[in-house]
């Protein structure tokens, strides 16, 4: 298949233009403007960089299908919305969708994607102790928690956890350590993996963000169980050392987790009853998107603590009351699509010796960290923390593709 200009696509000079293009609007999510203009050069390159076909393997175009299926949902939700001007800037999640889209068809094999991976991983060390250094500048405290270059601290914990989840599988599971080889091998040396590991968890602690380190908890436990299931036995000791030494306000913040008398534990529980009204009214296609806010202060409990609040602090929840349960349905089969396929590539590779089994056990527990959050905050709606998702959700069909996909699909 000849792409316009002539080339085929397996030439050097359109593989290192996709490899530039993708991975240059991952690398700056943190500066989201930046980020955006260069998703658009990718979405506008596409067709000349030979993007326009889906992948061969069946179980990657059940997943592009789910992802489309969420699309379609999301326009009829904009039509049958209570007030459809209103709710149209919510078309330029389509665009956002390209990452998804985009990455399944670029992205061919190991080498590929371990190369972005490591390089997000580098990136995400930086932006930690960016946000560690705003300590020195008076923050860290619950009223000025630190964001790193994120405009809002709750973007600069979800990037982290990502990040954290998908370099601690790396550590747990990789099996080539040999240095000098590989696209990345620098993360294969321990002082600079552990280096980065320290960065970046340190920063998701001192971020004070109690949602993420409740999912932090819990995929670490899971990664345990399913690659180390003898680490399971230092959770306890591991701690109790912790709140034995841990500053008394951070071991504060998190028992509060646990306070039904906290008031954002009320207020995350008033905001989901109001949701679920939402959704009992416009079940199929919800009150629109974009609209929660507006809405709020007719569906909100007497009792709730704010008047005003942007979202509802669910991403479930949110997902259905904007756009209803058709759209809730294909997001969550999305979801099922890539964690099944990421479980399968792991048993898999674990029991052929793969190199690549890692990253698919990273990815699963990077998504199952990033549902768990969702339960207590609309991360599904930020854009930065969703560009990274969506990447990782097409990780497992690029990795079971392999680079000579491109070149038999041609």
């Amino acid at each position: 298949m000849i792409v316009p200009g002539g080339r085929r696509p397996g030439s050097p000079a359109p593989r290192r233009a996709r490899a530039f293009l993708y991975s240059a609007h991952l690398l700056t999510t943190w500066a989201l403007g930046v980020s955006n203009v260069l998703l658009g050069l990718m979405l506008l390159a596409a067709p000349w960089l030979d993007a326009l076909r889906l992948p061969q393997a069946r179980a990657a175009r059940r997943a592009a299908g789910a992802a489309g299926l969420y699309l379609l949902f999301l326009v009829a939700s904009i039509l049958a919305s209570r007030d459809p001007a209103a709710s149209l800037g919510a078309l330029s999640e389509i665009a956002s969708f390209g990452t998804f889209f985009v990455g399944l068809v670029w992205l061919r094999g190991e080498r590929d994607v371990r190369r972005l991976v490591d390089l997000l991983i580098l990136v995400g060390a930086v932006v930690a102790l960016s946000g560690l250094a705003q300590v020195l500048l008076g923050y860290g405290g619950i009223d000025r928690r630190i964001r790193g270059p994120f405009s809002h601290y709750m973007t600069f914990a979800g990037t982290l956890l990502l990040l954290d989840l998908l370099l601690v599988a790396r550590m747990l599971v990789r099996r080539e350590r040999v240095p000098g080889r590989g696209p990345t091998a620098w993360l294969d040396r321990p002082a600079v993996s552990w280096s980065a590991l320290g960065l970046i968890s340190l920063a998701l602690l001192v971020s004070l963000t109690r949602s993420a380190w409740l999912a932090l908890v819990a995929a670490l436990l899971g990664l345990a169980a399913v690659a180390r299931p003898r680490h399971l036995l230092a959770a306890v000791p591991i701690a109790a050392v912790f709140l034995v030494v841990a500053p008394v306000p951070l071991v504060h913040r998190m028992i509060s987790i646990a306070n039904v008398r906290d008031e954002s534990n009320y207020d995350r529980v008033v905001m989901a009853e109001a949701g679920l009204r939402m959704v009992a009214e416009r079940p199929l296609l919800g009150v629109g998107p974009d609209l929660v806010k507006r809405y709020w202060p007719v569906y909100r409990h007497p009792s709730a603590p704010r008047l005003v609040t942007p979202h509802l602090h669910n991403a479930y929840v949110q997902l259905a009351a904007e756009r209803g349960l058709l759209t809730l349905a294909a997001y969550l089969a999305l979801l099922g699509c890539a964690a099944a396929a990421a479980w399968r590539g792991y048993r898999s590779g674990v029991a052929a010796g793969d190199g690549a089994a890692d990253l698919h056990l990273g990815v699963l527990a990077a998504l199952a960290g990033f549902s768990i959050a969702a339960l207590f905050e609309n991360n599904w709606g930020d854009t930065e923390v969703q560009r990274l998702v969506l990447f990782l959700l097409a990780v497992p069909f690029c990795l079971a593709a392999g680079p000579g996909e491109a070149r038999e699909a041609g």
